[in-house]
C-alpha cells in the first residue's frame, strides 16, 4: 500500500503496494536497488523482491548488471495511449516554443494534488538549455505549472495569491520552488466552458528569465493548444 494512503478493504492491497513499487522506480533519478524501494514502500526485502519479480515478468521493470532497477520497456508501450490526443497537439506547439525562445518547453496536467509533466520539448537551436524529465512531479500549490493549473479551476477562499493573480494575468511565474535557481512561466490549456485541461511551461535559468517577453509567448501557445483541442 502507498506510504500515505489508508488502508480500505476496497482495494486490493498488493495490487496498490505494485503500482507504487512501479512508480517510484519510473520516476528516480536514478536507479534503485531493492533494498531502496523496499524502504520506500516500508516493506520487508522478501516481499518487495516478490513484487519486483512480477514486474519484471511484465517487462515493467528491468535490471541493470549491478542489480539496480529502472523502468523496462513495456512502459513505452503503455504510455503510447496516455493522453495521446493532448500531446499529439501539443507537439508541434512545445517545439515552436522551445525553439523561439531558446528554452525547453512542457506539457503539464494534474493528478490528484499533484502537477505532472506528461511531455518535453528541448529547443534545436541553443547549445545549452535547461534538461527536464517527463513524469515529474511536484505539488498542485507549487510552482509555475501547478499555479497555472489552479487558476484555471473555481477561486477558493484559502488559494495562494499567486493563483489569483495569475487568473487575472493568464499566466503564472515562480522561481526555485521546484528546482533551485530555475524559474519557470506557465500559461492554463482551457476548455470552452474555461476549466483548466493542461498547462503549458517553459523553465530556464532563472537569472536569464524575462517575463515580460516570454510570457506572451507561452500564453499564446496554450491559446493555440486549447483552441486544438476544442
Amino acid at each position: 500500500m502507498s506510504p500515505n494512503r489508508q488502508p480500505d478493504s476496497s482495494r486490493s492491497q498488493t495490487l496498490d503496494r505494485g503500482l507504487t513499487a512501479l512508480a517510484i522506480i519510473a520516476t528516480s533519478e536514478t536507479p534503485l536497488t531493492i533494498a531502496e524501494v523496499a524502504t520506500h514502500l516500508r516493506l520487508g526485502r522478501s516481499v518487495t523482491y516478490r513484487m519486483i519479480r512480477t514486474l519484471e515478468d511484465h517487462r515493467l521493470v528491468t535490471r541493470d548488471a549491478s542489480g539496480r532497477l529502472t523502468g523496462g520497456t513495456q512502459l513505452v508501450a503503455l504510455a503510447r495511449g496516455v493522453r495521446n490526443d493532448m500531446q499529439a497537439a501539443a507537439a508541434p506547439i512545445l517545439l515552436k516554443l522551445a525553439n523561439f525562445l531558446g528554452m525547453t518547453a512542457f506539457l503539464v496536467v494534474s493528478d490528484s494534488d499533484e502537477a505532472v509533466t506528461v511531455q518535453v520539448v528541448e529547443p534545436t537551436s541553443t547549445a545549452a538549455h535547461v534538461a527536464y524529465r517527463p513524469g515529474t512531479r511536484h505539488p498542485l500549490n507549487r510552482g509555475a505549472p501547478g499555479i497555472a493549473l489552479l487558476a484555471g479551476d473555481v477561486p477558493k477562499t484559502s488559494e495562494r495569491s499567486e493563483v489569483t493573480q495569475a487568473r487575472v494575468s493568464g499566466w503564472a511565474y515562480s522561481e526555485g520552488e521546484v528546482i533551485e535557481g530555475m524559474a519557470s512561466i506557465a500559461a492554463p490549456v482551457t476548455s470552452a466552458d474555461s476549466a483548466a485541461k493542461a498547462a503549458v511551461a517553459i523553465v530556464h535559468l532563472a537569472a536569464g528569465l524575462d517575463s515580460i517577453q516570454v510570457a506572451p509567448r507561452v500564453v499564446e501557445a496554450a491559446r493555440c493548444l486549447g483552441a486544438e483541442l476544442a
